[in-house]
């Protein structure tokens, strides 16, 4: 055979194996492909959250208040006072349990403190003013009772306001918490130029600010350095402020003032939470606080902890903040469990679980 005769031969062998492939795709010879289509590409109906939106209310007569609220509308309200040096969306530097907090029912409720982030300074205001602005907020949203929770220099606020007005507080949860009684802190006793120049090389910096020690348990969470690190930003800068110690230097002079109000009045379950590592708010504190509050508080120290306590054990202050104080979050095998207390303290004392949600066992 010539080549040509080759070349026809393989043309007729090719044509002939095209023409069985798309015999197999046709039907019935109506020319409709029988393999499927790809899968339609699903794309969701809602935004993701960003974070809580910080919304601004003018109550009659008063200045501008800026706080957030994020949950369920009929859910259990809780008001977070953040650390010193924070603004109203510190909340959302928790939001690492977000799926927790949301499947517990909490509504989260953040009011924001004279000259942090979107709040203009006025020296004239002090912690009483805070609760007014607190409560105003809470009338606008129609919420009567309310649990607090306060971190760190958050706690001589939360104090104030359940002095103010015991009967709106259902339960009170202070973490790593500064108490306005007892011995005043080191910093009260320098001038106002040291104690100025001390705040402004501090907070120029955000990764300074919100510095963890290298052990830290906040250190496994994934993109909790940078919202830190964006939070301390937008407390310090938002107004266009760049880093102004003044609204910092007077917050500190607040804490301290004493005595601290009296808590006699109050009516409601307080839980005490601390880190035996914490150097900035020392465990010891624990007794200062339950020296001036009425009733027995019930009290969860953690030896894993520094002043990162509020965060490392944030899981078990929200089953608390949800009305379960009598479980205990724990690890046990590769499962998280909120067992009777008692459970699961054999358990962690056997060796056989941890304390905490098993996200902190992956770090």
């Amino acid at each position: 055979m010539t080549s040509t005769g080759h070349a026809r031969t393989a043309a007729i062998a090719i044509g002939t194996a095209t023409l069985t492939v798309l015999g197999a795709l046709l039907v019935g010879g109506s020319g409709e492909v029988s393999a499927s289509p790809p899968p339609e590409p699903k794309v969701q109906d809602d935004f993701d959250s960003l974070g809580p939106e910080v919304r601004a209310t003018k109550p009659a007569g008063g200045r501008t208040v800026h706080y957030i609220d994020q949950g369920p509308r009929d859910g259990r309200p809780v008001l977070y006072i953040g650390g010193t040096g924070t603004s109203a969306r510190a909340a959302h530097m928790t939001d690492f349990f977000r799926s927790t907090r949301e499947d517990l029912g909490l509504r989260l409720i953040s009011v924001e403190r004279n000259g942090f982030g979107d709040t203009e300074f006025d020296k004239g205001l002090g912690k009483a003013d805070f609760v007014e602005d607190a409560l105003a907020v809470m009338d606008r949203l129609k919420v009567k009772d309310f649990a607090v929770v306060a971190i760190s220099g958050g706690g001589p606020y939360a104090a104030e306001l359940a002095a103010k007005a015991p009967d709106r507080v259902s339960a009170l949860h202070l973490a790593a918490a500064l108490p306005p009684y007892g011995a005043r802190p080191a910093f009260c006793d320098l001038s106002d130029d040291a104690l100025t120049a001390a705040v402004r090389d501090q907070i120029k910096d955000p990764r300074k600010w919100w510095a963890f020690p290298d052990d830290s348990a906040v250190k496994s969470i994934p993109g909790f350095a940078d919202t830190a690190y964006e939070e301390g930003a937008r407390t310090y800068n938002q107004r266009g402020q760049r880093s102004d110690p003044a609204p910092q230097v007077h917050e500190q002079r607040l804490y301290c003032e004493r005595p601290g109000p009296d808590l006699s009045e109050l009516d409601a379950p307080v839980h005490l939470y601390a880190g035996k590592k914490d150097t900035t708010v020392p465990p010891s504190t624990i007794e200062t606080w339950r020296r001036e509050l009425p009733g027995t508080p019930k009290v969860r120290t953690y030896d894993d902890s520094g002043h990162d306590v509020q965060y490392r054990h944030w899981d078990q202050i929200l089953v608390d903040l949800a009305g379960h104080g009598e479980r205990t979050v724990v690890c046990k095998g590769k499962h998280t469990r909120v067992l009777v207390a008692r459970e699961a303290d054999r358990l962690v004392a056997k060796g056989s679980a941890t304390l905490g949600s098993c996200a902190w066992a992956k770090k």
